[in-house]
């Protein structure tokens, strides 16, 4: 079962806490977490290209010229697809790209991803971040003590004094432990979780 510290803002280590071996001690699968962020991100996918097949064009009721005797290609309408400004053949309409990977899945991956980042290092637990008023400055003292770059925050619940305070600071990213996934947890190059956000973690992973 792995231990992991706990620690206050000034880096101070204040205790040990052992981790769910399931949760943070995972078979590292790839494969499945290529599968995982795919979805995320073909999800994204807005599918909003749109093209006019020929019915969508107005005009091109009338007979360009009579069927027979022009010594022309016969023609019915001046919107056909082989014609200029004619409409387009199965070209794209607004869709939805989403799709679902199975539950199992999603489970093995953020599990798989969360393992990653204690195993480099970089993950660390706080004990809690307690801020009395919204202080940018102070908060961009506390990234600056432990070194974090681009950084993902998982909190256990709302904290809005410590979410406005980091709102402008670059590479600083919020979410509840509920919100928590692979991609953004393979994006970031830290990631801190709020002590009490473990168990949400674990019990979310564990049901």
């Amino acid at each position: 079962m792995p231990i992991a510290g706990v620690y206050d803002i000034e880096r101070n280590l204040m205790s040990e806490i052992e981790l769910n071996d399931a949760v943070f001690d995972a078979e590292i699968n790839e494969d499945v977490i290529y599968e995982v962020v795919k979805m995320q991100m073909i999800s994204r996918r807005r599918g909003a290209a749109s093209t006019k097949e020929r019915g969508d064009i107005s005009g091109g009721g009338r007979k360009p010229w009579r069927q027979k005797g022009t010594g022309r290609a016969r023609a019915g309408t001046n919107r056909s697809p082989i014609w200029r400004g004619g409409g387009m053949v199965f070209g794209p309409r607004p869709r939805d790209y989403a799709y679902k990977v199975p539950k199992k899945m999603r489970r093995k991956a953020l599990a798989a991803a969360l393992t990653l980042k204690l195993r480099e290092n970089r993950m660390v637990i706080l004990r809690d971040f307690p801020m009395d008023e919204i202080k940018t400055k102070r908060f961009q003292e506390v990234v600056d003590r432990f070194g974090w770059g681009k950084v993902l925050f998982v909190l256990d619940k709302s904290y809005p004094v410590l979410e406005k305070s980091s709102r402008n600071i670059k590479n600083v990213k919020m979410m509840r432990s509920e919100g928590i996934n692979v991609y953004d947890l393979l994006n970031c190059e830290h990631v801190v979780l709020l002590e009490p956000s473990v168990k949400l973690i674990e019990g979310t992973l564990m049901s």
